[in-house]
């Protein structure tokens, strides 16, 4: 069966379900689980004839967004470690999440993707749409999705 599973994670709290639950998947089938998470890049604003002055400076950023990798995948990591599931994390910078996610899944070798799903239906959901459906749509590899 599964034998590598990439479970994407934001920190929220449906995500954290879903990672409890992809490590309990993970245990039974005796599979390893690489947790990833996708930092955001940079904001650039602009408004009207120049760019409004953030701030926080690009170093900056990114190091509060590394600290803040590093919790939730730490989180994560001692939730798997805990549970005798082999585990590592993964985190890169994009601001296009669900091709961050494939990507992340094909760099790690995993045959599946386990994640999270928001819920958004009707109307906000088909002008929203989501990063899980966009992975659903894209990805080569099955994705579970958890509700």
């Amino acid at each position: 069966m599964f034998k590598h599973i990439l479970v994407p994670t934001d920190g929220s709290q449906l995500s954290t379900e879903a990672v409890n639950q992809a490590v309990d998947f993970a245990a039974v089938l005796g599979a390893r689980v690489t947790f990833f998470y996708a930092k955001p890049e940079y904001p650039i604003a602009f408004f009207g004839e120049g760019a409004l002055i953030d701030p926080t400076t690009p170093e900056k950023f990114a190091e509060i967004a590394d600290k803040q990798a590093a919790a939730i995948l730490g989180a994560c990591v001692k939730l798997a470690e805990g549970r005798n599931v082999p585990c590592e994390s993964l985190a890169v910078t994009s601001d296009i999440p669900f091709e961050a996610v494939i990507a992340g899944a094909d760099t790690a070798g995993c045959d599946l993707i386990f994640m999270a799903s928001h819920g958004r239906r009707g109307f906000s959901g088909l002008l929203l749409g989501s990063e899980t459906q966009k992975v659903l749509t894209h990805s080569k590899i099955p994705v579970l999705v958890y509700r």
